[in-house]
């Protein structure tokens, strides 16, 4: 699954750094990645140490990158000068985001100002199954409050009112088109289901709109940032004229097939919900599987990854002390199968057997604890990742780095269940 984090303010340097800018930078980088704090604060200026504590600073800081896990390349950093700062950025990209590393050095080489924001996405090639002459797409707003989201509605051309679908993200700051790497799992879907004569609501999601608001918000909880938003979406969709309210749908991927359930409880006038390698165990689960993927990957660790990966093994709830204490506590104890099994909603999972972050344990547990359900329908890809894009032999986070697209057949197993729901 994608691992939740918000943008955060962050000021780092040594003491040792060389001289350039560009060298600085790159060695506050892996100082942050290495979870070493105390000597980058020492160096924030004035303004910056008045602006954010070293505890809140190393709390943040921990959690955004405790949630990405190991980074799967970094670029070359870039520099600019603008407004008497020297500003350099570095492009990190983990498996589930690609994030700038952003340092603003002032002129007595300090940090006046410094964070990870999302990088742009690479250019978008239309796969073959989308047709752009066979829909429209409009801006719309998700919400009115302090937390409104822009986001995009395609609806297909001809009479409606039609059939329509919410998209849902897996964590991390995401944006409409849920860009990962050289992959836009959202936009693919979108435009291959609005292919089909079937609407789709994508938005960018709050942590992505609002990053500093939501790293401030101590409360903030997983069913805020995905559940919340997604009824909220399912509800301005209901009043869209084009639409057919009997027939609206929820698709959640990753995190947002993990949250399903909840939405499913929260919205009983949902048609389906349709969830796409969300995982089925508890999180730390989850997070223990990835880390023994990514040791078989390496071949060898160092000590301290041994010791480090023996912890997880013998306490996998020490994956999430990192995440906020209200975060935790609205995951403790849930079970997204069981939630899913006591609500009269049909569903369709699909899982990609290729998947390491959400792997073919969650989707057993899936049909485990649904078997006996008539209306929920099962399908696994053996060619496809965690994305639903297609490949051989081992799912590797470089993978995710190639210009690809969902595979077509996702798009039409979706499209033929949604239409036998109208049926």
């Amino acid at each position: 699954m994608r691992i939740f984090h918000c943008a955060v303010l962050l000021a780092t340097i040594l003491p040792a750094f060389a001289q350039s800018p560009e060298q600085r930078t790159r060695q506050a980088l892996d100082e942050v990645l290495a979870g070493r704090y105390d000597g980058f604060y020492s160096l924030f200026n004035a303004t910056m140490k008045n602006a954010i504590s070293l505890e809140t600073y190393s709390q943040q800081a921990g959690a955004l990158l405790a949630r990405l896990g190991k980074p799967a390349g970094i670029g070359k950093p870039q520099i600019l000068q603008t407004s008497g700062y020297t500003v350099v950025t570095i492009k990190i990209q983990w498996p589930a985001a690609a994030l700038n590393f952003v340092v603003s050095w002032d002129k007595d080489g300090k940090v006046g100002g410094t964070w990870f924001r999302p990088a742009p996405p690479p250019e978008y090639h239309t796969p073959a199954y989308s047709h752009p002459d066979s829909f429209t797409a409009r801006e719309v707003t998700v919400g009115d409050d302090q937390w409104k989201l822009p986001g995009a509605l395609l609806i297909p051309e001809g009479k409606g009112p039609f059939p329509a679908v919410v998209l849902v993200h897996g964590s991390g700051p995401n944006d409409r088109d849920e860009s990962v790497g050289g992959v836009r799992v959202f936009r693919d879907l979108a435009e291959g289901l609005a292919s089909h004569g079937i609407a789709v609501l994508r938005y960018d999601k709050r942590t992505l709109v609002y990053p500093e608001k939501s790293t401030a918000d101590k409360n903030l909880t997983m069913t805020d940032e995905t559940v919340t938003d997604a009824v909220r979406a399912l509800a301005l969709l209901r009043t869209e004229p084009e639409i057919d309210p009997k027939h609206v749908f929820v698709l959640g991927h990753s995190q947002g097939g993990y949250m399903a359930p909840r939405i499913m409880k929260a919205d009983a006038k949902l048609t389906g919900a349709i969830v796409m390698a969300g995982n089925a165990r508890p999180l730390e689960e989850v997070i223990l599987d990835q880390n023994e993927y990514a040791a078989q990957l390496k071949g060898s660790l160092t000590d301290t990854e041994r010791t480090q990966l023996e912890a997880l093994r013998k306490n996998p709830k020490l994956a999430l002390l990192s995440f906020p204490e209200k975060y935790r506590d609205d995951l403790k104890d849930y079970n997204p199968v069981a939630l899913a099994d006591s609500i009269d909603i049909p569903l369709l999972i699909l899982q990609g057997a290729r998947d390491f972050q959400v792997n073919m344990k969650d989707f057993s547990a899936w049909k485990a604890g649904l078997q006996g359900r008539a209306d929920v329908t099962f399908r696994s890809f053996p060619k496809l990742n965690h994305l639903f894009v297609a490949g051989e032999g081992k799912s590797t986070p470089e993978e995710y780095q190639e210009e690809n697209h969902v595979a077509p057949e996702v798009i039409e197993d979706i499209a033929a269940w949604i239409a036998k729901r109208r049926q």
